[in-house]
């Protein structure tokens, strides 16, 4: 039992227990069975038990039963708990019994159809003996895949023959509604639509698929046909308002999670202090290299989740330099035992690195959280997160790719210096005793409407007092009108009829997000004159807006653990060229981020300022890179970069802060936006301590070059009475401007202006029905939208917005009530991560300043 001594081991070690923040106990269950239900089809029982399968999980018996008895139904169950099996076994059994069924699949990523697809053509051979066929090139095929990667000669054998099709979100958009007459057949026959990973769709991505599946739907009855939805989901707060709303139907819930379950171990891990004057703790990063290795070192099949690509190549290298390929697996007799796996990679790389995690030869995997969702990559033993993943819902499921059978599993999570990480840390119950997020759609947005309205009546003309979902007739006539009058549409008779050349499905994206990508290309290296007419191999692609950070000129992009110099990036082409190289660093870019006023559409005064709704554009400028040393972490030195910026061209919301308001609050010490005044002996100080400090970094020895490294207050400046006191050289470090901004995070004074803009980010997508990331917020003390007064700025995160800034600027004052009875009805004492956001290790949290500007803005 490798992981029970090493956990054993872990208890009984000072060193390590003294890190440890939480370390819980989840309790073994037992596996809830019953028999095969009697009207299950004999040739599947059999085909079943030939795989092991006696009997059935309690809730797949109780899936079972909802879809036998007609009802549409979500499954929300844990994670390798047999979900799969709860759509699968209706859909297959109607397809025995009725050859002529066909059902569509949607998964939210083209990995989970991929890893469906595998499963049910397991399939195949029940299927052919079924129906009487022998299993022949020719003969038409149990299932089969329908998406950008299906070879086009291939795509109109799928349409007429495939039984089970399997596709995703963005195809059933551009590439199968549009086109149903070629799919008049399937949707005459179209009987189930399986949706799995329902919890993904969500925000503005979960609200333009639920208009989608409205599309579906009024194109099924078109051809006579009212399919059954079966959803699976990973846990969240609101399964069946969530399902409800997707699919615009009652659904029945099935949550009673029969499958067994091993005792598993999470424990939250915090870093040891590395310097009690600064705060710094050991990068997380290292602590998880460190605790990887020993989990591999056990041959414990283990993952490490990382936030960022970046991250995830960082780990790879680490871990691979600790650990030499042939001794990584007893025998030593594998190329590939600890893979990374993240975005950017080849599809064929991916399809690899799942079979080895499957059968055993990898033993260990680095990725993003590209690998949350329910990809089959077998019986993980651990699972280590690298920071705090940003919710509970995603935490959960990270933790859940360990202990995938019943034995015992651990998740570990090493949390980083970041305020919410360290309030997990000195708080734990508050992450276990919470429920998963809230899974928010609106699919009645009105740009989100209109644009599938278009898309809606490509497909079909519409008629008069038509409704559209839910969306009733009378309301559906008004948005035609409208495209009508645009010219997009043309009434004739009772019919709206399309008239746009354009094709409109091909000018909506469901993801709102840029679909163009930068292939990343190196070429063979000869050495010789004509080195660039050696072939080029494309190692991989990210998307544009990851290209800008990640292959700048001069960049180090790590690419599975190695190193890749990026020689250019060309943004025309959407090209990188890149070559290998032996780099003992990593480069870090630098960049600014600002938000200027592109046309005010609307101000009214408000209690304590002013609110506005208008345009705005956010430009993200790439300034530079630093160079940091692998595994110390130091700074080598800084590089510029340049490219053009990037600009996001959206709608906002923002509220301001009058000049009596904050007057009032900076009488009564409640105001600390202001700059600090450091006094006039501060440049003198300044000089004296970097002297004494011989112009290096107190924390990692660099030495000043072109540019003064910054010198830092140890303990606030704000916290003192008087300048005198706080510039005292006891008081005074240098520091290099990245250990600066580290050490400005562990010790750190939340302003209450960042209190209310914190409390805005988590109450904003409640009132909006979407998903955090569909919006952003940006606090500024001199905003340029307010005419230097301080600012809240909400903006849709949505080239062009999508109307959820515009809602709020309705809702301001409601808004701003509820986010004061938020941060007043919090337990905490002086701010967290459910009101106003935590400070740091030993900063102020804000809470009390956050009340007072939310009281006079109400």
């Amino acid at each position: 039992m490798p992981l029970a001594d090493l956990l054993d081991r872990w208890r009984n070690d000072p060193q390590f227990a003294r890190n440890v923040a939480a370390w819980k106990t989840i309790p073994a269950r037992a596996a809830r069975l019953g028999d095969f239900p009697v009207g299950l089809h004999p040739r599947l029982a059999e085909a079943l038990r030939a795989r092991g399968i006696h009997r059935l999980y309690t809730h797949q018996i109780a899936a079972w039963d909802a879809v036998q008895a007609g009802r549409h139904v979500a499954v929300v169950t844990g994670t390798a708990s047999g979900k799969t099996l709860c759509y699968n076994l209706p859909v297959l059994d109607r397809l025995l019994r009725e050859p002529e069924t066909r059902a569509l699949y949607l998964f939210p990523t083209k990995a989970l159809a991929q890893d469906q697809a595998a499963t049910l053509r397991g399939f195949a051979e029940l299927w052919s003996l079924a129906v009487g066929e022998r299993h022949e090139a020719s003969a038409d095929p149990l299932v089969a895949t329908y998406d950008g990667d299906t070879p086009v000669d291939k795509r109109p054998a799928v349409r007429t023959g495939a039984r089970i099709v399997i596709t995703n979100p963005d195809m059933l958009h551009t590439g199968i509604l549009p086109h149903h007459t070629k799919w008049a057949h399937f949707f005459e026959r179209l009987r189930f639509i399986v949706i799995d990973e329902m919890h993904a769709l969500r925000g503005v991505f979960g609200s333009h698929v639920a208009n989608v599946l409205r599309r579906l739907k009024r194109i099924a009855q078109f051809y006579g046909a009212s399919p059954q939805f079966i959803l699976a989901s990973a846990t969240i707060a609101n399964p069946v308002e969530l399902a409800g709303r997707l699919v615009e139907e009652d659904v029945a819930l099935v949550d009673d999670d029969g499958a067994p379950r091993g005792e598993k171990h999470f424990v939250i891990y915090n870093p040891p202090v590395v310097n009690r004057d600064l705060g710094l703790r050991r990068s997380a990063l290292l602590e998880a290299v460190r605790i990887g290795n020993e989990l591999l070192n056990r041959d414990i099949q283990t993952i490490l989740f990382a936030r960022s690509r970046r991250s995830v190549e960082l780990l790879l290298s680490y871990l691979q330099q600790l650990r030499p390929l042939e001794n990584l697996l007893p025998g030593g007799d594998s190329s590939t035992p600890l893979r990374a796996y993240r975005g950017g990679y080849l599809p064929s790389v991916r399809r690899e690195i799942e079979r080895g995690l499957r059968d055993g030869s990898v033993r260990g995997v680095v990725a993003t959280n590209a690998l949350e969702l329910g990809v089959d990559i077998g019986q993980m033993g651990a699972s280590v997160m690298v920071g705090y993943p940003g919710n509970i819902a995603a935490t959960w499921q990270q933790a859940g790719r360990a202990g995938r059978t019943a034995t015992d599993s651990l998740a570990l999570l090493v949390v980083t210096a970041a305020p919410i990480d360290q309030y997990l840390a000195h708080h734990p119950s508050w992450f276990f005793t919470r429920t998963p997020e809230h899974g928010l759609i609106n699919p009645d947005n009105l740009i989100i409407l209109v644009h599938h309205l278009r898309c809606a009546a490509f497909e079909l003309p519409f008629q008069k007092g038509e409704s559209f979902g839910h969306v009733e007739g009378a309301r559906v006539k008004e948005f035609l009108d409208f495209l009508a009058d645009e010219g997009a549409l043309h009434s004739s008779g009772d019919r709206y009829y399309y008239m746009s050349e354009k094709y409109p499905a091909d000018q909506v994206s469901l993801r709102s997000a840029s679909p163009d990508t930068v292939v990343i290309q190196t070429a063979a290296q000869s050495g010789g004159d004509d080195a660039g007419d050696e072939p080029v191999t494309t190692l991989g692609e990210v998307d544009l807006h990851s290209a800008y950070w990640m292959l700048h000129p001069q960049a180090i992009y790590l690419h599975e653990g190695q190193s890749y110099f990026c020689a250019a990036l060309d943004l025309e082409r959407k090209v990188a060229e890149v070559r290998r190289v032996d780099a003992d660093y990593y480069t870090e870019p630098r960049q600014e981020v600002t938000i200027e006023l592109v046309e005010q559409a609307a101000v009214e005064p408000a209690t304590g300022g002013a609110k506005y709704h208008g345009e705005v554009k956010v430009t993200s400028q790439l300034i530079g890179f630093r160079k940091i040393k692998l595994f110390t972490h130091e700074n080598l030195g800084t590089g510029e970069v340049q490219l053009p910026p990037t600009e996001l061209i959206t709608t906002g919301y923002w509220l301001s802060v009058a000049d009596e308001t904050v007057e009032r609050l900076r009488e009564a010490g409640l105001w600390s936006n202001d700059r600090n005044d450091y006094g006039p002996n501060w440049q003198e100080q300044r000089r004296k301590t970097r002297e004494r400090d011989n112009f290096r970094c107190r924390n990692c020895g660099v030495a000043e070059t072109d540019a003064e490294h910054h010198v830092h207050h140890i303990q606030p400046f704000r916290t003192f009475g008087g300048y005198l006191a706080a510039n005292q050289l006891s008081n005074l470090l240098t520091l290099c401007p990245p250990c600066h901004a580290r050490a400005e995070t562990a010790v750190r004074v939340r302003s209450g202006l960042a209190g209310v803009s914190f409390a805005l980010a988590h109450l904003a997508p409640l009132f909006l029905m979407c998903d955090p990331r569909d919006i952003g917020v940006h606090s500024d003390p001199r905003s340029p939208l307010a005419d230097g007064q301080p600012a809240v700025v909400v903006y849709d995160n949505v080239a062009g917005g999508i109307g959820l800034s515009e809602r709020l600027y309705e809702l301001h004052a409601e808004l701003l009530a509820r986010t004061r009875e938020l941060v007043r009805a919090c337990d905490c004492t002086d701010g967290c991560p459910s009101c106003v956001g935590p400070a740091g290790e030993s900063g102020e949290g804000g809470k009390r300043e956050t009340l007072a500007l939310l009281d006079m803005l109400h």
